[in-house]
């Protein structure tokens, strides 16, 4: 799990600055310009995203626990993020966005909610047939 959240938190890291850094250093150039540089930077978001879902998946993780676990990374990224590399202001949206998520992490996780699916292997496959 740790493994799985380390990468899904540097593939955020990237992933943060391809949606959003353009619009403080590329906001002159044309919208292409700022789609390509992002689609280039979101590249090494993908490296690390897929490996840290497949990891996380058959390490025991739902595809639910992973979307909300990429989504509590995703904001523990981008609150940091506007505020001190876009200067944006702190305000209350934070917290209560952070309440929610942490409202979307128990409901996730609690038993019997999102059960990972049982994927046969390919004897159990060949054993059916």
């Amino acid at each position: 799990m740790l493994k799985t959240i380390a990468l899904l938190t540097l593939s955020n890291i990237f992933m943060t600055f391809a949606w959003y850094a353009h619009l403080k250093d590329l906001r002159e150039k044309p919208w292409i310009i700022a789609a390509l540089i992002s689609w280039g930077i979101a590249l090494f978001e993908y490296l690390l995203q897929v490996p840290a879902n497949r990891i996380g998946y058959t390490g025991g993780l739902s595809a639910a626990q992973l979307k909300i676990t990429q989504e509590v990374i995703t904001l523990a990224v981008f609150a940091p993020f506007a505020i001190f590399y876009l200067k944006e202001k702190l305000t209350w949206n934070y917290f209560f966005a952070a309440l929610c998520m942490a409202g979307a992490v128990f409901f996730i996780v609690r038993d019997g909610l999102a059960q990972k699916p049982v994927i046969p292997t390919a004897a159990a496959v060949s054993e059916s047939l």
